[in-house]
């Protein structure tokens, strides 16, 4: 590697970067050097580009006398030497984002991860931060862009963003240029600058008492998703590991089930996906009242399946609504809450029906015992 000083209107230095593959245009004689996906036509005159070697030199400007103009080029050529040199790009944070970054990503994450991370990009980030170049984004654009996206920024003061979503949209940013820096697009993380607002800390987790779950259990004993309530409560599934249920997961003569996919939501979306540890996938016990449970609403469910006829949609699903649908995630949160108020108990979530299985609320007495005792000394 190769570089020389010279003085022009000030003090300069070139470096020598030797050969590098570039786009060329035929018809406007535009060039472009190859950093990431080659381009298909010329973005000046929409020609054909052709593929070639040349000689790359840049230019470093600005500098008051010879002697800072050969520090800093010393400097440089170390850094290329160490493999930690930037090349000065005028790439857009919004190009990199869309261009480069999402696509390089997308087969090493998963799904939802991936469907998430593209949301606030093309929704939040590229929109307010997506003109600034690259190597000039700083903390305090980010911190202002998050002051606007919460209404603190000149909108009347009007929230427009919670604090935890701005958190995700931070983290979001942060693993961007997190891996800008490890590609040596940048030389610093201008995310790490940023102070992203805090939130209100843990939301406090309510339960009800065992007379209040028994009480909503007999409300709900004739309605159809009586045994998706009773199955999270007496296993611990969560809501996108019981509607991503299917029959094959569920062996009732082993009296165990399967967890191996959960349907969750992307925006509004609902998607397949895989539990996100290896600690996800797991077996999961059942006890005699659920597995009675589990029985009768296949009884009803093949019932239900003969009396659509051909209108039935084979999901393979545990829980569909009556045409075999599988329900949306927030569809049975609404029915659990509307269920829950008609019964007169007080409010908690869906998720929070998980935390009966847990041993620790009687942690000597199975769970099947403390909810059903009838059925257990059968």
């Amino acid at each position: 590697m190769r570089g020389h000083v010279k003085k022009r209107s000030t003090w300069q230095f070139v470096i020598d970067l030797g050969l590098h593959p570039l786009q060329g245009c035929p018809a406007c004689r535009k060039r472009y050097w190859m950093e990431g996906e080659p381009l298909r036509r010329c973005p000046k005159c929409h020609g054909p580009l052709e593929d070639r070697l040349a000689r790359r030199q840049e230019f470093h400007t600005g500098y008051a006398s010879k002697r800072e103009a050969e520090e800093e080029l010393a400097k440089a050529l170390a850094s290329i030497t160490y493999g930690t040199y930037t090349q000065p790009s005028k790439m857009l944070l919004g190009e990199f984002l869309k261009d480069e970054w999402l696509p390089a990503i997308e087969s090493t994450i998963r799904p939802t991860t991936f469907l998430s991370y593209q949301s606030h990009v093309e929704c939040h980030l590229v929109p307010a931060l997506g003109r600034i170049p690259l190597q000039q984004v700083t903390g305090a654009q980010i911190n202002a862009f998050y002051a606007r996206l919460m209404g603190q920024g000149g909108d009347g003061g009007k929230r427009k963003v919670s604090p935890s979503t701005v958190r995700r949209i931070h983290a979001t940013l942060h693993r961007a240029m997190k891996d800008a820096l490890r590609w040596n697009r940048i030389t610093r993380n201008p995310a790490d600058a940023a102070d992203p607002p805090r939130t209100g800390g843990e939301r406090e987790m309510k339960v009800w008492s065992l007379k209040e779950l028994k009480a909503f259990l007999a409300q709900e004993r004739e309605n159809r998703l009586y045994p998706l309530w009773l199955t999270l409560a007496t296993t611990g599934m969560r809501r996108g590991e019981i509607l991503g249920l299917r029959w094959t997961d569920v062996d009732l003569e082993a009296r165990s089930i399967s967890i191996c996919q959960t349907r969750v939501l992307t925006g509004y979306q609902p998607l397949l996906s895989t539990p996100k540890t290896r600690r996800g996938k797991r077996l999961v016990a059942l006890d005699p009242a659920t597995m009675a449970a589990l029985r009768e609403h296949r009884r009803r469910q093949k019932e239900e399946c003969l009396a659509a006829g051909s209108s039935w949609k084979d999901s393979g699903f545990v829980f569909t609504k009556e045409e075999g649908e599988p329900y949306h995630p927030e569809r049975v949160s609404k029915l659990f809450i509307q269920a829950s108020k008609k019964a007169g108990l007080p409010g908690i979530r869906l998720h929070d029906l998980r935390h009966y299985a847990d041993c620790r609320i009687m942690p000597t007495v199975p769970r099947s015992a403390w909810l059903f005792p009838s059925v257990c000394r059968s």
